[in-house]
């Protein structure tokens, strides 16, 4: 549309978890559903090099991307919203940029001089941030500035927008500042003074906010709009509520409605069009007004936080709304599950995720949960670790292999059933080296699994560094669990599946990185069905 990328970065004021990276990626949904090409990136203070080392509890989930990039947990609700994937250069540290300016001064690039935050760490950002321009051409690209303004951290990120917004011109880039009006209600009214301090703030770092998006839970009245706009130096039809809805997915419609994307592409000189949101409303409406519910046990070690498995709950949604239904997902600590009290925990699901994870904390407890599911014929999904750990419930209790285990959890097992990759054996860096991003899988035509995607040929994302260990696999098949998806380059297993049962399906993958609202992963949506299927 436009001859030149245009630019719209999001910062944040007042408090974290305001919810920059919903905001940016509705504005982004408002603007591809009228006809603009549109990305966004993530910029993180954080100084790891990316999120694959982090704690869920620290971070939430580490999301994966089609190239392998472990990246943050935002770059999920792109995805979902857009509907297009993202890649390495969509999400950007500080680690990274640490690490390639020390990588250029090592092999003598910079000619001896010496090397300073301005300008070589916010050149390095300004070369990072116009990598998508490079790669694909956009119309608009939006760049979401992690943590708050004021940060120590987010310093470099914003003297970056700030020279970039002089070198481009103003209409060229603009600013979006979400920020918090927050209510007293002792006084028994909203506060603009935070924002006006935040955006303050940021025009001490030599950049002005073009727009301000208040998140609040009380609605902004015009006379408040008003005194925003005059301390804050924008103007009135600028200032944007973003009051708490239901759904995140509510939001896209919200900005509609309060004009944020007919704001900014006015100031970026580019023409308005009537958005086409008919199929995202459909989605709401369907999952709005289910038509019935179903109840999932998700059973992993992180349940304290939500983040920790994001991209799950998010396809359950997805997957709900296509079957309309509510989808009720009940996490289960596995370390709380043992023989005794399984009955008692999981007796009253519809269908039983065991979740993906790392180390031998809640393992018995979910292998207890898998030969419940399985014996008692109740639908059961599980991924990457779930469906490693439902092959040594199989080999266990099937094949009678007493001490079968992963050599994760068991080094010393006589029965490795899941086992490390030989190319993993020799790893002391930890940080992306496991298998990771997309690979092929070949579906076998008569099982289950080719029967959903309808294909036999899939590509799916990975994230792990454990494998099936092929030297069981006659055994396990010739005991109906079923090999049903292999990767044709390396011959490793990728689904399994138990014959004789209404729905029971382990991927070595991740399928919930590639569910969408526009593209509810097939996996999820089958599974939704036979809980359904099941509850009847």
């Amino acid at each position: 549309m436009s001859s030149q990328t245009k630019y719209i970065f999001v910062t944040g004021g007042v408090s974290s978890s305001l919810g920059k990276g919903i905001i940016a990626a509705s504005l982004a949904k408002l603007l591809q559903a009228q006809g603009y090409n549109t990305t966004i990136q993530k910029l993180d203070p954080y100084i790891n090099v990316d999120p694959g080392t982090l704690n869920p509890y620290e971070h939430g989930e580490c999301y994966v991307t089609d190239d392998g990039a472990e990246t943050d947990l935002d770059l999920g609700h792109y995805e979902r919203f857009l509907n297009v994937p993202t890649s390495q250069a969509n999400n950007i540290t500080t680690g990274r940029i640490y690490q390639s300016v020390i990588s250029k001064e090592r092999k003598g690039e910079y000619l001896g001089k010496t090397v300073q935050v301005i300008p070589h760490i916010t050149d390095e950002i300004k070369e990072n941030i116009k990598v998508l321009e490079s790669e694909n051409k956009y119309d608009i690209i939006i760049t979401e500035i992690g943590g708050t303004v004021g940060d120590i951290e987010s310093l470099p990120y914003i003297e970056a927008l700030r020279q970039l917004r002089w070198e481009m011109g103003e209409e060229n880039l603009l600013v979006i500042h979400l920020t918090l009006i927050p209510y007293l209600s002792a006084a028994k009214e909203l506060k603009t003074k935070p924002t006006q301090h935040s955006v303050k703030t940021l025009m001490e770092s030599g950049v002005q906010a073009d727009i301000l998006v208040c998140r609040t839970e009380h609605e902004l009245n015009q006379s408040l709009r008003e005194k925003l706009a005059r301390f804050c130096n924008v103007n009135s039809d600028c200032v944007i509520q973003s009051v708490d809805v239901n759904t995140i997915y509510d939001v896209p419609n919200y900005m509609f409605r309060e004009g944020l994307d007919k704001v900014a592409l006015k100031k970026l000189n580019l023409k308005y069009n009537e958005p086409d949101l008919k199929s995202w409303n459909v989605f709401l409406d369907r999952y709005k007004n289910p038509k019935g519910t179903v109840k999932i046990g998700l059973i992993g070690k992180y349940i304290e936080l939500q983040d920790s498995y994001k991209s799950i709950l998010e396809s359950f949604i997805h997957a709900g709304a296509v079957n309309e239904v509510r989808v009720d997902v009940i996490p289960v600590h596995s370390e709380h599950i043992n023989q005794k009290n399984v009955e008692e925990k999981l007796n009253s699901f519809d269908g039983i995720l065991v979740a993906p994870g790392f180390g031998e904390r809640g393992v018995e407890g979910k292998i207890e949960a898998i030969k419940y599911v399985r014996t008692n014929k109740i639908p059961f999904f599980g991924i990457c670790y779930g469906m490693q750990m439902a092959v040594v419930e199989y080999s266990r209790n099937v094949l009678k292999l007493s001490d079968a285990n992963s050599t994760e959890v068991n080094p010393k097992t006589n029965n490795p059933v899941i086992d490390l990759m030989e190319d993993q054996k020799n790893v002391t860096n930890k940080g992306g080296t496991m298998r990771l991003g997309s690979w092929d899988c070949t579906l076998k035509k008569e099982s289950l699994c080719y029967s959903i995607y309808g294909s036999n040929k899939i590509n799916e994302r990975h994230r792990h560094r454990y494998e099936f260990n092929n030297k069981y696999l006659s055994d396990l098949e010739n005991n109906n669990l079923i090999a049903s998806g292999v990767n044709d380059e390396t011959n490793l297993v990728e689904v399994i599946e138990l014959k004789d049962h209404p729905w029971f399906i382990g991927v070595q993958y991740h399928p919930e990185y590639k569910s969408t609202v526009l593209s509810p992963h097939p996996l999820f949506v089958s599974f939704i069905k036979a809980t359904k299927k099941n509850k009847k």
